[in-house]
């Protein structure tokens, strides 16, 4: 009986290299050396990314690896806020180098 919470906690969250992985197609876009546009399967990744933050932990969890990654992949602020809106996605994540993630809800 215990183990099953933990099981299927495993599979509900998300792990920062897979928070990563999904974006990955996103990169030249969001570094602003890609297209004008994402490509289409950047926005696929970043609807999957928003129907798996489900609850209020694992969106904290895809915020705390979000900000690091992108003042390491040097993201364009600009880009990460268009993001979004360019893949038609009212995000449960702030997509925003500069936001708190403990206020993520």
């Amino acid at each position: 009986m215990l183990i099953t919470p933990f099981f299927a906690r495993q599979i509900d969250d998300l792990t920062c290299p897979e928070v990563l992985l999904a974006l990955l197609p996103c990169l030249p876009f969001l570094q602003g050396i890609g297209p004008p546009t994402p490509p289409n399967n950047c926005c696929i990744g970043l609807n999957n990314l928003n129907q798996r933050a489900n609850t209020i932990q694992i969106r904290k969890d895809v915020c705390n690896c979000l900000k690091p990654a992108a003042s390491r992949f040097k993201v364009n602020p600009d880009k990460s806020k268009q993001l979004p809106k360019l893949c038609n996605i009212a995000l449960s994540v702030p997509f925003d180098p500069s936001v708190d993630c403990n206020t993520v809800q």
